[in-house]
């Protein structure tokens, strides 16, 4: 038996692939009855299934490229779990396919209908056109296939080097690429999540949007990584790689993260509101008022005080299923903080009240049927190759470091 198939995805995994793909599907079919009902209302929950399930696939290549540059035994256990989550940008691209027609026939962003002497319109001119909007995004998309492209090629060429030095001058290739790529990186994420989500609400703005993506997504990654890698645990070829001080690091990311994402969001609104500017105070202020309120509240209890407090203890976090059950938590919270930041924002259709609270059952659906898709494709790249780099010249140290105390 060879390595590749030492290492191989156990068979769970496919049906997991096939169960993903079966509620997806039926999700997808409720979710496209109900367009006809609510254009508007479909496209904005799917905008919330889109955001947060690309977040995780395009918050997969920042990590993969962040472990590149630092090293460390965790990032060699869960490197191939990172490169199948890149992987999935194309299915990524199709799931952003109804956003653009959204934006096209001018269904979703309350900008589209704007007269072209509005302020925010002409101030940003050509910059705030559909047709620019959808061409952006797809500049976007191919900045990022791009460093998905090499990254992966680059690490398949490693498990089919013949020598250490191979091996690890492919590692330092991949290394160098990723230093300044990682900063192109994040800013890539700031213009696509400003375009995608501050636009929401055309008169708003700050200069921190981009970062707390960057944070969110990279905390939504981990989480997701920490559940499968959980799951995979017991069972081979997993059951002989991982250890509890790989968990043990992974909480601690999750740790630090949690901190980050908080201090981001809370020095975002610590600036707009010290300044007192009505232009972006209100963005606050109609999330203050009624179950938008509660919603901020628990965000804060149960999106960072809670899991920063447990993430405090150590031996809870070389737990694998109990962290694992806190990362599938925090995920939830995650797509509540998504919902908290575009269920509030201005309407294209008439009759809304600005900012009333209101939940949509396609708020459910369109994320199941998008998740659906995204793990079914996700599933698929993780089959392709062995689990973990088996070429790489630290994977035996990465291994031996798991065991330890």
């Amino acid at each position: 038996m060879s390595n590749l198939d030492k290492f191989s995805a156990p068979e769970d995994i496919n049906r997991l692939r096939t169960l993903a793909l079966g509620i997806g599907g039926i999700a997808l079919i409720i979710w496209a009855v109900g367009v006809f009902f609510n254009t508007e209302q479909a496209l904005r929950s799917w905008l919330l299934g889109f955001v947060f399930w690309g977040g995780i696939g395009i918050g997969s290549l920042g990590v993969l490229m962040l472990q590149y540059l630092t090293g460390g035994a965790w990032g060699v256990v869960i490197r191939r779990t990172l490169e199948a989550g890149s992987r999935t940008l194309p299915v990524i691209v199709l799931l952003f396919v109804p956003l653009a027609i959204g934006v096209a026939t001018h269904n979703i962003y309350e900008w589209t209908h704007m007269a072209p002497t509005e302020h925010a319109i002409h101030e940003r001119g050509i910059y705030l056109l559909p047709w620019s909007w959808i061409v952006r995004s797809m500049i976007y998309f191919a900045l990022w296939g791009g460093m998905v492209y090499l990254l992966n090629k680059w690490s398949a060429q490693q498990d089919r080097t013949e020598t250490v030095e191979q091996s690890r001058q492919l590692l330092e290739r991949a290394s160098r690429f990723s230093g300044p790529t990682l900063v192109i990186y994040a800013l890539v994420v700031t213009f696509a999540v400003v375009d995608w989500m501050m636009t929401l609400d055309p008169h708003w703005f700050s200069t921190m949007w981009g970062l707390l993506f960057v944070a969110g997504w990279a905390l939504s990654c981990f989480c997701f990584v920490v559940a499968l890698m959980a799951f995979l645990s017991d069972k081979a070829p997993m059951n002989r790689v991982l250890g509890k001080r790989h968990f043990h690091d992974l909480g601690k990311l999750m740790l630090a993260l949690t901190m980050v994402w908080a201090y981001f969001n809370f020095s975002q609104f610590l600036i707009i509101w010290s300044g007192n500017i009505p232009e972006e105070t209100g963005w606050f202020i109609t999330r203050m008022k009624g179950g938008w309120g509660y919603i901020g509240i628990a965000l804060i209890v149960f999106h960072f005080a809670f899991p920063f407090l447990v993430l405090l203890q150590q031996d809870f976090k070389r737990r694998a299923r109990w962290l694992a059950t806190l990362a599938i938590f925090i995920l939830v919270m995650r797509v509540i903080d998504m919902f908290y930041t575009i269920g509030p924002s201005h309407r294209v259709t008439a009759g809304w009240e600005q900012g009333a609270f209101y939940v949509s059952w396609m708020d459910f659906v369109a994320p199941v049927a998008v998740g659906g898709i995204w793990l079914w494709w996700f599933f698929g790249e993780l089959l392709k190759r062995p689990m973990v780099p088996i070429k790489d010249p630290y994977l035996e140290g990465a291994i031996e470091h798991g065991r330890g105390h």
